[in-house]
């Protein structure tokens, strides 16, 4: 008997192949999709120095932030564990200034080791069975005075959605990971700010920025269905997205973490 091809990578991360369809149609097929980009399109001006320096685009699934980044004037570098999720991004991307590598994250320090004055590493830790590891990689990937936007699924926020639907023993017991299985998507390793806060720190990382993606409307009860509303739901959203406590509870953080430039790297010629 065949047995049956495991989801999982031989790290124990959650790559996508076979899943390129649904997760285009859950992650950015609808209208929660469209609000996250829609945000990104906002914020990243606002919490990055952007300059038009090259970009390594980590985990870059779809190409969809790769494709905004080239979009400005950015060289784009985008690394991607899985054939079919690349594919889709090199058809995605096609014309425009983007190198493309079949790499997980852990390849990258040999794939494209930089040092790179600005990383990208949007919804992947949370795939990760060592998250820990994976943002000690990326900072070592990292310029002196580089910048790396990192975008996380949102642990706290994962709780409180398992309570509004009602799932309050799940919720008591903190058994939220997904398990990586079939075509579920709820990340098997969903982290918090004080995990952030704690791993930044070990890689000399400091954050900068910080921000919650959609912190009002996953837990509307009634989707906004008039043009006019949702431009108020993104309204709403960009309001309060960096202002405590509302951006604690995003169902994704986004940071911008730098790498300080020390008295002695800048004697460096």
């Amino acid at each position: 008997m065949t047995e049956p091809v495991s989801p999982l990578s031989p790290a124990g991360d959650r790559h996508f192949d076979g899943l390129a369809d649904k997760f285009a149609a859950s992650l950015y097929g609808g209208a929660r999709g469209e609000l996250r980009l829609a945000l990104l399109d906002r914020l990243l001006p606002e919490m990055l120095d952007l300059r038009q320096q090259p970009l390594l685009d980590v985990g870059g699934g779809l190409g969809q932030l790769a494709g905004w980044f080239a979009g400005r004037g950015h060289p784009v570098t985008l690394a991607e564990p899985s054939a079919e999720m690349l594919a889709r991004a090199r058809e995605h991307l096609a014309g425009n200034n983007v190198t493309f590598h079949q790499a997980p994250l852990q390849a990258l320090p040999g794939k494209a080791p930089g040092p790179w004055s600005l990383i990208a590493c949007h919804a992947v830790l949370e795939w990760l069975a060592d998250p820990r590891g994976a943002l000690a990689t990326l900072a070592s990937l990292l310029a002196p005075g580089g910048q790396l936007s990192l975008m996380v699924f949102n642990r706290d926020a994962l709780r409180l959605s398992n309570v509004v639907k009602g799932n309050l023993e799940k919720a008591l017991e903190d058994r939220l990971e997904g398990k990586g299985l079939r075509k579920r998507l709820t990340p098997i390793s969903p982290l918090t700010h004080g995990q952030i806060e704690a791993w930044s720190a070990e890689n000399d990382l400091v954050i900068r920025e910080v921000a919650g993606i959609r912190v009002f409307s996953d837990y509307l009860r009634h989707p906004p269905e008039s043009e006019a509303d949702r431009e108020r739901l993104l309204a709403l959203e960009h309001r309060y997205c960096r202002a405590d406590p509302h951006w604690r509870l995003g169902r994704y953080l986004l940071y911008t973490l730098e790498r300080p430039i020390h008295p002695a790297q800048e004697a460096t010629p």
